[in-house]
C-alpha cells in the first residue's frame, strides 16, 4: 500500500522517484536551515527581493526536482530571520519537502510572513541558533548545512569565527549567500568575508549576490546546489582561494561608529 500510495504521489511530481522502502520517515537526505539577515543594513526592497526570492526558489520545479533526486527523495527545512538576535516570531519549524504539495505549503507560510528588520548584525547568534536548531529536531539527515544570508559583517554577539568553528566541530555545513548590492561601511568585499569568516564545513560555499536583479535566480541555484550536493559548480566561490580578511572588522567599526 505504501509503494502503491508513494507511486501515486509520484505521477504529481515533476521528477519520477523510486520509492525507498523500509526508510525511517525521519530519515531525509539534508536537514536545512535557512537563516535570512533582516538587520537595520538591509532596505525595504532588499528585504522584499530576498523574501521574494526564497519563495519563489521553494516553488521552482528545478528546486523540486533536486529534493526527489537524492536517495531518501525528501529534504527536512525550517527558517528563521535575524538581525542583532534571531526574530523568534519569524521562525517557521521543521517541515518535510517531498513533493511539490510540500514545497508549495512551505513556500505559502513564508509568503504570507510580516517581514521586519531592526538591529545590528550578529551572524554568531545565527549560526548558534541554527545549530541548535540542527542538533535538536526529529530527523536523520545524511547532511547538516545552514545557508546563511547577509550584506555585513558580524558586529554584535560572540565572534563569528567562534560560532563558525562549533557549528563546523558538531558535523553542520555552513555555506554563505553574502549581499554585496550596496556595500557597508565596515567592509566592501562581504563575499571574501562570509568566505574566510563565516562558511565551513566538508564542501562548504559562497554564491554572492551582486546586483538586485540577481536575487531570485541566485538563492534558487543555492538552494539546489545545497540539495543536490554539488561542490564545484562554476558560480561558487572557492574557500580556500580567497585571502585572508579580519574577522573582527565588523565589531571594530561599530566601536567607531556605535550608531550604525
Amino acid at each position: 500500500m505504501l509503494a502503491a500510495l508513494a507511486l501515486m504521489l509520484c505521477t504529481s511530481c515533476e521528477l519520477p522517484a523510486t520509492p525507498v522502502i523500509g526508510v525511517d520517515a525521519g530519515t531525509v537526505d539534508v536537514e536545512l536551515v535557512l537563516a535570512v539577515d533582516v538587520s537595520s543594513s538591509m532596505d525595504a526592497g532588499e528585504f522584499a527581493l530576498q523574501r521574494a526570492g526564497y519563495v519563489k526558489a521553494l516553488r521552482h520545479p528545478d528546486f523540486i526536482n533536486a529534493v526527489l533526486s537524492g536517495s531518501k527523495g525528501r529534504i527536512a527545512v525550517t527558517y528563521f530571520e535575524w538581525a542583532g538576535t534571531v526574530q523568534q516570531e519569524s521562525v517557521i519549524p521543521w517541515q518535510v519537502i517531498d513533493s511539490r504539495d510540500s514545497a508549495e505549503a512551505f513556500a505559502a507560510k513564508l509568503a504570507i510572513m510580516p517581514i521586519e528588520g531592526s538591529g545590528g548584525t550578529s551572524i554568531s547568534n545565527a549560526v548558534a541558533f541554527g545549530a541548535r536548531l540542527l542538533q535538536h529536531n526529529d530527523f536523520s539527515g545524511e547532511k547538516k548545512v545552514i545557508d546563511i544570508s547577509g550584506d555585513g559583517p558580524n558586529n554584535t554577539g560572540a565572534p563569528v569565527e567562534i560560532a563558525r568553528n562549533n557549528a563546523v566541530a558538531k558535523g553542520i555545513v555552513i555555506n554563505g549567500l553574502p549581499i554585496l548590492v550596496r556595500p557597508t561601511g565596515s567592509l566592501e568585499d562581504i563575499d571574501r568575508y562570509y568566505a574566510e569568516c563565516v562558511t565551513g564545513g566538508p564542501g562548504s560555499f559562497v554564491l554572492p549576490i551582486r546586483l538586485a536583479t540577481e536575487f531570485i535566480t541566485a538563492i534558487r541555484r543555492k538552494l539546489i546546489l545545497e540539495v543536490s550536493g554539488v561542490t564545484d559548480a562554476p558560480e561558487m566561490l572557492n574557500i580556500q582561494a580567497t585571502e585572508p580578511v579580519n574577522c573582527l572588522v565588523g565589531e571594530r567599526y561599530r566601536l567607531v561608529y556605535p550608531e550604525q
